[in-house]
């Protein structure tokens, strides 16, 4: 650090040195103080004068008090930044003598420092009207960073409590939503790296981040960013000209620095969508980064990192209700280790069966549980298994509790866990019947009976009638065809149950029947953001579109003794790849009712017919 320890030089000045100037100050003579003052505050001040000043200050630093603060206000606001590598680092040496001499001016030396984490303002003349505007293509962007950067390392080096006061400036100066993609873009990234030299503050920056992109997601339900995006197609594919292709390159931006390089077909019709993108690539590659030294994976730095996640997924991500993107950070670093898949699973396992914890968080809980093991494709049958083992034996121990006495009836309200446990179980069957039973069929349909859904069906809690019809007839087509339990009966007298909904609006009398009374929804439905799910697809397990002849297969019970080795497509069919076409799955069910509002991939009902 030659520039802190460095002598400054001697000076000439008419009026006396710096120190002379604020000793006037103090007894009253404020015609040299106002000068000074002046020349400081002057845009077009030259770099040999800003070193001479700064050196001057560094060493008079024990005269500027609290009185002071204007002089030190103006000091704060000199453009030192895009100046000469002299000035930085003069104006660095000078922010160490400052905040170590007089800790009374660290709030605002944050606040200076903070306030350069996102492009500066520029202003643009168009019409005669004065726009401002963020300077986005400003080269020196990425140098200006990381100077901001050392600037709160040396602050933070002279003054250990830096931490506790810096976090409050950095939640003041987070930008609304609505600014520009790259101002966000900035800010988030900037965040991030404080969190690599400031650790202390790594759970309450994610937390932070976190609360944004929810803010967000909430904001841009899927139903609205798929038609904006088909809006967009649409206008796309009737407004190019013969000349198609002639402006191409003109249309892709490359970005440079830490920008997010994207091209025209990869950015988001819809605006917040377009910066939930962005912000959940860089949210993708931090984890990444954070993860992995040299290449290899880190375990400690990812189990360190890992705890971080789940207490801001406990806090922010379970009680918010249908959100569609944010919560795949904890799906990414799952997939890293099966250990901490394991650990996930298990840390909702015991949200969800823990009865001190609220009946709503307990329902998202296994909610969670089903989607991930549904979608997860780095979560292998074995650990499927298991964690259906203790979901399907909590429900047989609740139907022992539940299933005699005054509350042995079908009611959400008193028994909304069981039910969402039992959807999670109909889910992942669904998604999982093949993997379940590739190999060796007599095992695996020993493995499936062996789960005894017949009683879980039958129970007087009649959870296929509250469960997700989508759900619930592909379960019972599966479940027939493999003989495990029959379905259809009560499905039948359930529908013949359902009592219509009249709602009143300004379009006359509705009815509906509410196909959703658990109010579920899947978390892990497809993601459709175009950059980010790039880092998400290799790991998703989406489902395959069911063709007629599958749905045929459906309807056909296989015979009693099969074997193994005998032909059967359905059961000789691969299980499904990801690079499968995207069609019905047993999602979020298409109602009034549904949540979130829709999903690629989220059919209507995939209804089998009755045999």
């Amino acid at each position: 650090d030659e520039f802190i320890s460095s002598p400054p030089r001697k000076t000439v000045r008419f009026g006396g040195t710096l120190t002379e100037i604020l000793l006037k100050y103090e007894k009253g003579d404020t015609t040299d103080f106002e000068l000074l003052k002046h020349q400081l505050s002057d845009p077009d001040i030259k770099d040999a004068q800003i070193i001479n000043w700064l050196h001057e200050f560094r060493t008079s630093v024990a005269y500027l008090t609290k009185e002071l603060e204007q002089l030190v206000n103006i000091l704060l606001k000199l453009p030192w930044l895009r100046r000469s590598r002299e000035v930085v680092e003069e104006y660095l040496g000078f922010l160490g003598n400052l905040v170590s001499a007089q800790t009374v001016h660290l709030r605002p030396c944050l606040r200076m420092i903070v306030s350069q984490f996102v492009p500066p303002r520029i202003t643009i003349r168009e019409d005669d009207v004065d726009i401002s505007d963020s300077d986005d293509d400003d080269e020196n962007l990425s140098e200006n960073f990381n100077t901001c950067h050392r600037a709160l390392q040396t602050v933070a080096r002279y003054v250990p409590s830096t931490p506790q006061f810096l976090m409050p400036i950095l939640v003041e100066y987070f930008p609304f939503i609505n600014k520009s993609e790259r101002t966000l873009e900035c800010y988030v990234h900037n965040l991030l790296r404080v969190t690599v030299y400031l650790p202390t503050l790594r759970l309450q920056i994610l937390e932070l981040i976190v609360e944004k992109l929810l803010k967000l997601d909430v904001s841009t339900p899927q139903q609205d960013i798929e038609d904006a995006e088909e809006t967009a197609n649409n206008s796309g594919s009737e407004g190019k000209s013969t000349e198609e292709g002639l402006f191409d390159m003109e249309e892709d931006e490359e970005r440079k620095g830490n920008k997010v390089v994207s091209s025209s077909s990869e950015r988001m019709a819809h605006p917040l969508a377009e910066r939930l993108d962005i912000l959940m690539t860089i949210l993708f590659s931090y984890i990444k980064d954070v993860c992995h030294v040299d290449g290899k994976l880190n375990i400690n730095n990812t189990k360190d990192l890992y705890r971080d996640l789940v207490t801001v997924f406990d806090k922010l991500i379970l009680p918010t209700h249908a959100s569609c993107h944010v919560q795949y950070f904890m799906f990414y670093i799952c997939s890293f280790k099966l250990g901490l898949a394991e650990a996930f699973l298990d840390h909702l396992w015991k949200k969800l069966q823990d009865p001190n914890n609220p009946s709503v968080i307990r329902q998202t809980a296994g909610s969670y549980i089903g989607s991930f093991l549904a979608r997860a494709k780095f979560i292998p049958v074995v650990t499927v298994k298991a964690c259906l083992d203790l979901l399907v034996n909590w429900m047989h121990k609740y139907i022992d509790n539940q299933d005699t006495g005054a509350n042995a009836y079908c009611d959400v309200a008193l028994h909304g866990p069981f039910y969402s446990t039992c959807q999670a179980v109909f889910y992942t069957l669904i998604f999982r019947h093949k993997q379940l039973l590739d190999g060796n069929l007599r095992k695996g349909l020993s493995y499936l009976q062996s789960l005894n859904f017949e009683r879980i069906v039958m129970c007087q809690l009649n959870p296929l009638k509250i469960c997700i019809p989508s759900v619930v007839n592909l379960f019972a087509a599966i479940t027939r065809k493999y003989q495990l339990v029959f379905c259809y009966t009560i499905i039948e007298r359930n529908n013949r149950q359902f009592i219509p909904v009249v709602r009143s609006g300004t379009g006359g009398d509705l009815v509906q029947t509410c196909t959703n009374p658990l109010d579920s929804f899947f978390p892990f439905d497809p993601y459709i953001l175009k950059r980010s799910k790039k880092t998400i697809d290799p790991l998703y397990q989406f489902w395959e579109e069911l063709s007629a002849e599958d749905l045929e297969n459906l309807k056909k019970p296989i015979k009693k003794g099969t074997s193994e080795d005998e032909d059967d497509d359905f059961l000789k069919g691969e299980t499904p790849q990801n690079d499968g076409v995207v069609g019905i799955a047993p999602n979020s069910y298409e109602s009034s009712t549904r949540s979130p509002v829709s999903s690629i991939g989220s059919p209507a009902d995939c209804y089998v017919p009755f045999p």
